[in-house]
């Protein structure tokens, strides 16, 4: 066991693993060391524990050297810290864990990730066949292991932590075989045509509830078509879709790339594909080269809930290299107003980022698809919504029994959802909003200039709703639907929005 005064021997070092764009920034902690097994065939297990403090003003990532000798066949780790009483409004103690194998730290280095688990284990166990969701299965290659500790936040009082490392040796299992989803969902394919999806979800792969089994019953019940799986900071999931696919939901693999000053979904990656998470807003060329990997790889990158009231949730890189943003994020609420209100002034500052809404559902009483996106797709396949996506032609909703219709025409030319009308300087222009599934709601058409023209919808929940714009004085239009109904923190409840039609001179 090595206690707090092992700083003074070993020391606590901050260092720059690998080098030029490569490189890293952490905190090496003091690290441990396993005997040389006995024998050409070794058995049994050994154990080491680490214990330590952080300060409150530590950097975010810290690293526990491990020297892993041959013929281990299973590790396994496990964490502890305290969670002392902090004041109101206060930080209390949060540690989150992950693990790199001996092909290295450096930033980007996807050969090196072995999984992540945040805080939402205690424990993670790694084989040549299996490993706790979160992690990747692989061989135990001797060499020097690091396990990944990141204080998400330290109480005053500092944060005492331990971390067990267990080495079991043996013969390896047989080597994991990964599974990945199909990619195309041929029973819900339909050509061209508008399909739903719900792009931000969890299950225990990283801190939801539900299993994967369980999120694809969850939303082939909401109606969905395709899902996109956001795991937070790792790809163990997209080994493992194919065991869980059917042929009516389409599932397309990403990751909730989870930083510590912003969330950001990376849509449609390649079964096993890491993207890095280990920079801050301060490094915006990092959140650059990222997003770019992502696109070259056919993804999309996504401001997921900008407004989110919680350490390390609200969106600090700016717009600039992302694709899309998450304006709605599951039950309505104020940073979902807020968001759409800061969606809105980039419209009107002349940046269209088309907007998206999504459920971040992680345990089982959050409703995914609430809320939904639905693209239109020349056909069900993740390149195909990706394009649906990139160009706007998409609207939310809060449930699949939504239906809606935006089209603009100037007579002569029509347009819909992402497009663009070319009309005369002046023409009149009919803006037309057909909807269904929403009794006791009022439609709302905006353009640059705020709320332009209000009309409630009756009982039946059904309605056509037509206003004349003029390209003059309107640079674009989009549609509302709202429920005069008040949440705990907004005075009404979003239930349809649309991204905009643009209308030219």
């Amino acid at each position: 066991m090595c206690e707090q005064p092992c700083e003074d021997r070993l020391r606590r070092r901050t260092v720059l693993a690998g080098s030029g764009a490569l490189a890293v920034a952490g905190t090496l902690l003091p690290g441990v060391a396993f005997a040389e097994p006995d024998g050409a065939e070794p058995t049994g297990e050994q154990t080491r524990t680490v214990t330590g403090t952080l300060r409150p003003d530590v950097p975010d990532w810290y690293y526990l050297p491990v020297d892993v000798p041959r013929g281990v066949r299973e590790i396994e780790v496990s964490y502890s810290y305290d969670r002392p009483q902090v004041p109101q409004g206060a930080k209390g103690n949060s540690l989150d864990i992950g693990m790199f194998s001996p092909a290295g730290i450096q930033l980007g280095n996807d050969r090196g990730f072995r999984g992540w688990s945040g805080g939402a284990r205690d424990r993670f166990t790694i084989s040549a066949g299996a490993a706790t969701p979160g992690y990747l299965p692989g061989p135990i290659e001797p060499g020097r292991w690091h396990v990944l500790l990141g204080p998400y936040t330290v109480a005053q009082q500092g944060l005492n932590y331990s971390v067990t490392v267990t080495l079991r040796f043996g013969h390896p299992d047989p080597a994991f075989r990964p599974a990945p989803a199909p990619v195309s969902a041929p029973a819900r394919d339909r050509g061209r045509a508008w399909y739903r999806g719900d792009g931000h979800l969890h299950t225990v792969h990283s801190d939801g509830l539900r299993t994967p089994a369980e999120l694809v019953a969850a939303a082939r019940a909401a109606g969905l078509d395709f899902i996109v799986s956001t795991e937070h900071n790792t790809s163990s999931a997209a080994l493992q879709w194919g065991a869980h696919a059917t042929d009516d939901l389409l599932i397309v693999n990403g990751e909730e790339v989870t930083t510590r000053t912003g969330h950001w979904p990376a849509w449609h990656l390649p079964a096993g594909k890491w993207i890095d998470w280990r920079y801050r807003a301060g490094d915006r060329h990092q959140f650059r080269r990222f997003a770019e990997e992502v696109r070259r790889a056919g993804g999309l990158v996504v401001a997921a809930h900008p407004f989110t009231p919680c350490v390390g949730c609200s969106w600090g890189f700016g717009y600039q290299h992302a694709d899309l943003v998450e304006v709605w994020n599951g039950p309505w609420t104020l940073d979902d107003e807020a968001s759409v209100i800061n969606w809105d002034g980039l419209l009107r500052a002349g940046t269209f980022l088309p907007a998206v809404g999504n459920s971040d559902a992680h345990n089982l009483d959050h409703v995914v698809g609430l809320p939904q996106n639905v693209v239109l797709a020349d056909e069900l396949g993740p390149r195909r919504l990706m394009d649906g996506f990139k160009a706007g032609r998409s609207w939310i909703a809060e449930s699949a029994g939504v239906e809606l219709t935006f089209t603009a025409t100037d007579g002569t030319r029509r347009a819909g959802i992402g497009e663009r009308l070319r009309a005369g300087t002046g023409a009149p222009v009919t803006v037309e909003l057909t909807v269904s599934g929403v009794p006791g709601t009022a439609v709302r058409f905006l353009d640059q200039n705020g709320p332009q023209w209000i009309q409630p919808v009756g009982a039946t929940g059904t309605a056509t709703v037509r206003w004349v714009a003029q390209t003059r004085y309107s640079q674009w239009v989009r549609a509302e639907v709202r429920r005069p109904v008040a949440t705990a923190t907004t005075p009404d409840t979003m239930v349809a929005l649309t991204n905009p039609i643009f209308l030219d001179s």
